[in-house]
């Protein structure tokens, strides 16, 4: 468990050209093995081979005795020994060793099948080193010819290149590791520089982007790209939250501040039952505006969370209930109190892929809307168009100058003379987030000005001049089309 700690405290530029020479150094070791035994092979070959051709030669001047029929062998200069079964020597060259170059049991086994034998070592300097070739004496049963022939020459190749292929891999292995390096450098060169970068936006900096060269396209590169694409976002995100966070305590600190000053007033100076209850009418108004915005920020900060809940519901029936509400329940002070002032135009049904409480919020804020900021009559259609519920809200009131109109959903977004009326700004904040959740769109239109939020689809404006709320939700599936909340 320690080699592996000691390893990971190591930079990743050193792991990395310790990897590559690692491996560089085993598939060196790996090749020189090969080459060497290949030449080696092909070395003791040729020994072999004139190792055969002498023993055939010395054989057949070999008489009975074990001794040779004429002064030739004696002349011809090869080493030979002529071995009985137990490892004697019998005869041999005037000229060459007097002891057996081959112990008994190797005299045996040569007996049964010829053998190569070596003697001295390979990295020695001296030059004693010898093959020998044993093979049975067929002119004598019981007897072994041993023919040797220095290795001096094969040793002298062989150790050759063995210091040939030790520099070899040994400069390949510097090179290597070298070019890896200076690889491993240019290569996370990049990731050290974003690294830098971060740690200053990590340091509270803004507006930093990571430097991605561009002509890199490698991963590296995209990486980088990926990175400023999600800084870019979290910006966009913070911004948003701050804003909405301004906004939010703007908005909320005035209902409070009138329940303060309320509170205040009331506790200047003794004020009959009457009055107290004056007041906490009052306060009670205050408290209720507070709710109602407290709740409107929770419903915007559940929508944000993610997409509305996957349901399906009839927007036919939902509108009609709806209006039918606000008619009868409207307070004295309603603008929907009259006749006439509000009519739902609907036919059958129009089920759309939206949860039905989302819906719901969804109509009664539009209708809101217009009861504070429009004029009667308000009118409500509900209709299909193509593979879209078509819902549109239409009032005869002011409507909205080219400013208002372009950041109405914005959170808080209210014109200048919509200041000195109820509400918080958030209704079409409301409606933008349940639209824009389920792949729908938004439409704001008044007197040829035309503003669409959310996603764009292709479905004609079928209005006056008049202000104009047009709501395109998509059908549901038919899995769904049945469903209803």
């Amino acid at each position: 468990m320690r080699a592996p700690g000691r390893l990971s405290r190591l930079s990743l530029r050193v792991r990395l050209v310790a990897g590559f020479a690692a491996t560089m150094l085993v598939v060196l070791a790996a090749a020189g093995s090969f080459v060497y035994w290949r030449v080696q092979f092909a070395l003791d070959r040729e020994l072999n081979r004139e190792l055969i051709d002498t023993s055939g030669r010395l054989a057949a001047q070999i008489g009975a005795s074990g001794q040779p029929n004429s002064e030739s062998a004696l002349l011809s200069g090869e080493d030979y020994q002529v071995l009985d079964a137990v490892g004697q020597v019998v005869s041999h060259n005037p000229s060459g060793p007097t002891e057996p170059l081959l112990e008994p049991s190797a005299v045996r086994e040569a007996l049964t099948a010829p053998l190569f034998r070596d003697s001295g070592e390979l990295l020695s300097s001296s030059s004693d080193g010898v093959r020998v070739y044993a093979t049975a004496l067929g002119s004598q049963p019981g007897t072994v010819l041993l023919v040797a022939l220095e290795r001096r020459q094969r040793d002298e190749a062989l150790r050759e290149l063995l210091g040939q292929l030790l520099f070899a891999g040994l400069v390949t292995l510097l090179v290597t590791a070298v070019v890896g390096d200076r690889l491993a450098k240019a290569s996370l060169g990049p990731v050290e520089r974003y690294r830098r970068q971060a740690a200053e936006i990590a340091g509270g900096a803004t507006g930093i982007r990571l430097d991605v060269p561009p002509d890199r396209h490698d991963e590296i590169a995209r990486l980088g790209h990926t990175l400023n694409d999600m800084l870019q976002a979290l910006e966009a995100a913070l911004e948003h939250e701050r804003r909405f966070v301004n906004d939010a305590s703007h908005e909320l600190r005035t209902p409070l501040t009138l329940i303060v000053t309320r509170v205040q007033l009331a506790r200047r100076r003794p004020r009959s039952t009457e009055e107290y209850e004056g007041v906490l009418a009052e306060i009670e108004t205050d408290i209720g505006r507070l709710s109602r915005l407290a709740d409107q920020l929770l419903d915007v900060g559940t929508l944000s969370q993610g997409p509305p809940a996957a349901g399906s519901a009839d927007m036919a029936a939902i509108v009609r209930a709806e209006v039918e509400r606000r008619r009868t329940l409207a307070p004295v002070d309603s603008p929907f109190r009259q006749t006439g002032s509000l009519r739902a135009v609907t036919s059958g049904t129009t089920h759309v892929a939206v949860d039905p409480t989302r819906l719901q919020q969804l109509v009664g804020n539009l209708l809101d809307n217009a009861a504070v900021h429009g004029v009667p009559p308000v009118t409500v259609a509900v209709d299909q168009v193509g593979t879209f519920g078509r819902l549109v809200v239409t009032d005869v009131g002011p409507g909205m100058d080219d400013l208002t109109l372009a950041s109405a959903p914005d959170r808080f977004a209210r014109a200048p003379e919509a200041r000195r009326r109820p509400g918080s700004g958030l209704g079409l904040a409301l409606v933008f987030a349940t639209v824009a959740g389920t792949g729908g769109e938004l439409r704001l239109c008044f007197r040829g000005l035309h503003e669409s939020f959310g996603s764009a689809h292709h479905v004609d404006c079928e209005h006056g001049d008049e202000m104009t709320v047009t709501v395109l939700l998509g059908l549901p599936l038919p899995a769904q089309s049945g469903t209803m909340g």
